[in-house]
């Protein structure tokens, strides 16, 4: 394959990846908490690719560490939790297309702090996308008074902190090998997410069988959905440019959605037409930076 169809193989490989990830925290929240599960989520990640990665830690050098600690906080930790947390009170697939905000927090953080040039048409990309998020969490509120949507500010918020992610990984870890930054990413938060699950009564109640079942469902996250696809995802970031990579994000809530259907997950009418302009948006966004990737 050339490497236009490399960069598209990844970008459908990490969709169906991370399209499933929302079901699996929602599985995995049945036996445990929020605080449990984002930590387990990336203990688990951190075993898998020390396993597979350690000996690349050594080709890091010791200048790069400080960008490996910062994206390893915004690009893995706050996120593994801002998700949980999110996925206690709103849907998996309702989260999942407030997670295709992330090119067009991606394309205005770069424009301001990273000096990336955009269009017009980009920024009326970023104002429709604002007004399908704001029309899917109203409508969301509306029809389902049970759940509590202000806990989408907190996915729009992991969302910010994966748009910084990729453009410091793009500004200042090309040079490095993806798995190199992904070990080193996961090296750096054991032991703050071993602490956090330490006092988060895991050990008390890890002899259940929900627990433990839950437990299987992030194994799987943990592995695949953060471990594996890290290595892909940051790859596909120094092989394109960060909105191309993180336009992924078109296609998560397909799959995810599709996922939520079989769980009895269903969007109203008008929350369905919120995602589409979300998308929409998301897709005006990323237009000129994708074809020039």
């Amino acid at each position: 394959m050339n490497s236009k169809e490399i960069k598209w193989a990844y970008l459908i490989v990490l969709s169906i990846i991370w399209g499933s990830s929302f079901i699996l925290i929602k599985k995995g929240l049945i036996g445990l908490t929020a605080m449990q599960l984002g930590s387990l989520r990336i203990l688990f990640a951190a075993v898998f690719l020390l396993m597979i990665g350690f000996k690349s830690l050594a080709k890091i050098p010791k200048n790069k560490w400080k960008y490996i600690a910062l994206t390893s906080v915004l690009g893995t930790f706050f996120p593994a939790y801002l998700f949980a947390i999110a996925e206690t009170e709103i849907d998996s697939s309702i989260t999942a297309i407030l997670n295709a905000m992330t090119p067009l927090n991606t394309l205005i953080l770069g424009a301001i702090f990273f000096g990336i040039h955009f269009q017009k048409r980009q920024l009326w990309g970023v104002f429709i996308g604002l007004i399908g998020s704001i029309l899917l969490v109203l409508n969301g509120a509306i029809n389902n008074p049970g759940q509590n949507y202000y806990y989408a500010i907190l996915v729009i918020m992991a969302t910010i902190c994966y748009a910084i992610n990729v453009n410091l990984i793009k500004r200042f870890l090309s040079d490095l090998s993806p798995l190199s930054i992904s070990t080193g990413n996961f090296a750096v938060l054991i032991l703050p997410t071993f602490s956090i699950l330490l006092f988060s009564g895991f050990f008390k109640v890890v002899s259940q069988e929900s627990v433990q079942h839950s437990v299987l469902f992030i194994m799987i996250l943990g592995v695949i959905g953060t471990g594996i696809a890290n290595v892909l995802f940051f790859k596909l970031i120094q092989m394109s440019s960060p909105v191309f990579a993180t336009s992924v994000t078109y296609l998560i809530p397909i799959v995810a959605f599709f996922w939520g259907l079989l769980d009895n997950e269903m969007l109203s009418s008008l929350q369905f037409l919120g995602a589409l302009i979300i998308l929409l948006g998301v897709y005006l966004s990323a237009k000129k930076t994708a074809k020039a990737a």
